[in-house]
């Protein structure tokens, strides 16, 4: 029996059935990790632009808007579902609701399975099934891949786990052009190079957390300096792979000086955080979260530019 299955104290079986209707309902969409989901969505409709080389249909946008977000909320609650026990050793995941018996393990499960289905069938009905394919195997890549296989056994878990985050840019190409084309190829390989150095500076601020949970993740494997080199290394070769765009896509000097400034930007804070690692730095010092969050505001802003490049053409 889990951690999770044994109940925290005072949560018992019945608990989750008599809890006020609207926790209950926060408690579901808690699952699909809305937070995330976001920055999917992000990856998503910019690349509709693209593909359309203008503003794609407005319902075909909003089917794969609420399809991306069925697919992935199923992902998530299914990771929480395979996860519940870590999740309650972490002090950063504690209060995730089949932690604290808002949802029971089963109730996740099976909400997590409908949504996988439902997603599948909405996407497939509603825009098509390449995109429904699409969708589907990053699904199954997050929950078997990264989740079940890698997670708990690699350093590298977030490294080929996070290729389940790029699938969005082909999900939203393949909505309007029912293909996959070289310009979908090259965001998806920025967004893989991008997710290494976007989670590890996270998983350097929590890694205790981690250790505590027996999760290797690279700084609790390597630390702090080791961890920093990596991230330099991926976010140059993020850099260089983000300018391969402008050829393939044939896009305006716009989206290459955005490329080029936010990479300038990013490139600076990575070095900072590998610099002050080297120099010892530990604790509130190291700044971590600084480059986690800017990686947001760089990932946010390169795919705005994305979405209005067309335009400028």
């Amino acid at each position: 029996m889990t951690a999770v299955e044994s109940r925290p104290a005072g949560v018992t079986g019945a608990t989750h059935a008599h809890r006020p209707f609207g926790a209950r309902v926060g408690a579901f969409v808690a699952l699909t990790k809305p937070r995330i989901i976001e920055l999917l969505l992000i990856t998503t409709v910019p690349v509709m632009f693209l593909a359309q080389r203008g503003v794609p249909d407005p319902l075909l946008v909003l089917a794969v808007v609420v399809g991306g977000y069925l697919s992935a909320g199923g992902a998530n609650a299914l990771n929480m579902y395979i996860d519940r026990d870590i999740d309650a050793v972490m002090s950063r995941t504690e209060r995730r609701p089949l932690v604290t018996g808002m949802v029971s393990p089963r109730e996740a499960l099976l909400f997590g399975i409908a949504l996988a289905i439902g997603s599948t069938l909405w996407l497939g009905l509603l825009v098509n099934w390449l995109s429904s394919a699409l969708a589907l195997t990053a699904l199954l890549f997050y929950v078997f891949v990264y989740t079940l296989g890698l997670k708990r056994r690699t350093a590298q878990n977030i490294v080929w786990g996070g290729i389940a985050g790029c699938m969005p840019v082909f999900v939203g190409w393949a909505a309007v052009d029912n293909s996959v084309s070289w310009s979908a190829l090259v965001l998806f390989l920025v967004i893989f190079f991008w997710t290494p150095p976007h989670y590890w500076p996270l998983s350097m601020k929590v890694k205790d957390d981690y250790a505590k949970a027996g999760v290797p993740m690279l700084p609790v494997i390597k630390g702090n300096l080791a961890v920093a080199k990596q991230i330099v290394a991926y976010s140059w070769v993020m850099v260089a792979v983000s300018l391969a765009l402008w050829p393939l896509a044939g896009t305006s000097l716009l989206y290459p000086v955005a490329a080029v400034v936010l990479g300038a930007a990013w490139l600076k804070e990575a070095h900072g955080l590998y610099a002050r690692a080297k120099a010892g730095v530990v604790g509130a010092k190291l700044k971590e979260m600084r480059l986690f969050h800017w990686s947001i505001t760089y990932l946010t802003l390169l795919f705005v530019v994305i979405a209005v490049d067309p335009f400028l053409r």
